[in-house]
C-alpha cells in the first residue's frame, strides 16, 4: 500500500511538472491565443464573478497572466498563485501597471502551502480544466478556505450530449497538448467529489461554461 501511495505521489509531481513546462512555453503567446474569446465573452464573465467577491482575505488559484486583476475588489486583500513562473511574470507586470497590490507566489494548486482555514474566499477561472488531479486541488481549496467562506469557480465543462461529448473526448488530447486545458472535465461532479457543498451553479454559455459557487462546509 505504501509503494502504491509513493508511486501516486511521483505521478502527481511528474504531471505537475509537465503542466508547468507547458504553460511556461505558451506564456508569451497566451493572451494573444485567447484574445478574441476574452474580448467577446470571458472578460464580462470575469467581471460578473468578481462583483460577487466579498471583502476579506482572498486567494486566486491559477492567476495565469493576470486577466482577473483588473476586476479585483479594492477592499480585499489578494493573494495570487500559479504553477508557472512564466505566467506569473506577466501577472506581476499587469498588477504593477494597474497599481493593484497583490501577493504573488508560485505554487501548485494540488499542494497549497497555506494554513488551514486561512482565506475568506477563493477564486479560480478556467483553472481546474488543467490541474492534473482536479479533485485533489479542489480539496485544497476546501482546506484553506474558512468554514462559511466562499469558493467561486468559472469553468468550461464537458457537455453531456452524445455527439458533443464524443467530439470533446476525441479532441481533448490535442487541445491539452496545444493549450494545456482539458475540454471534457466534469467539474461540477469534481467539486462534489472534493467534499465541497455546492450553493449554486449558473449556466453562462448553455451548459458549456458554468459559474459555480461552493462552500467548504
Amino acid at each position: 500500500m505504501e509503494n502504491i501511495t509513493q508511486s501516486s505521489q511521483v505521478d502527481d509531481i511528474r504531471l505537475a511538472e509537465i503542466t508547468r513546462k507547458r504553460y511556461n512555453r505558451i506564456a508569451p503567446l497566451y493572451d494573444l491565443m485567447e484574445w478574441f474569446v476574452e474580448k467577446a465573452t470571458f472578460s464580462s464573465w470575469r467581471k460578473l464573478l468578481w462583483s460577487r467577491i466579498k471583502a476579506g482575505n482572498v486567494l486566486e488559484v491559477g492567476v495565469g497572466t493576470g486577466k482577473n486583476i483588473p476586476y479585483y475588489p479594492s477592499d480585499a486583500s489578494l493573494t495570487a498563485v500559479d504553477l508557472s513562473e512564466g505566467m506569473l511574470a506577466f501577472a506581476q507586470r499587469r498588477a504593477e501597471d494597474l497599481a493593484k497590490p497583490v501577493k504573488f507566489q508560485r505554487m501548485d494548486a494540488q499542494a497549497l502551502t497555506f494554513p488551514d482555514n486561512f482565506f475568506d474566499s477563493a477564486v479560480a477561472t478556467f483553472v481546474f480544466c488543467s490541474v492534473p488531479q482536479p479533485v485533489v486541488g479542489l480539496g485544497e481549496l476546501k482546506r484553506v478556505v474558512k468554514p462559511g467562506g466562499d469558493i467561486w469557480l468559472l469553468e468550461h465543462v464537458r457537455v453531456n450530449k452524445p455527439v458533443i461529448s464524443f467530439l470533446m473526448d476525441l479532441l481533448n488530447p490535442l487541445v491539452v497538448r496545444i493549450m494545456g486545458a482539458n475540454i471534457n472535465r466534469q467539474t461540477v461532479q469534481n467539486v462534489e467529489a472534493a467534499g465541497l457543498r455546492i450553493l449554486e451553479v449558473e449556466n453562462l454559455k448553455g451548459k458549456l461554461v458554468r459559474l459555480i459557487h461552493a462552500s467548504p462546509d
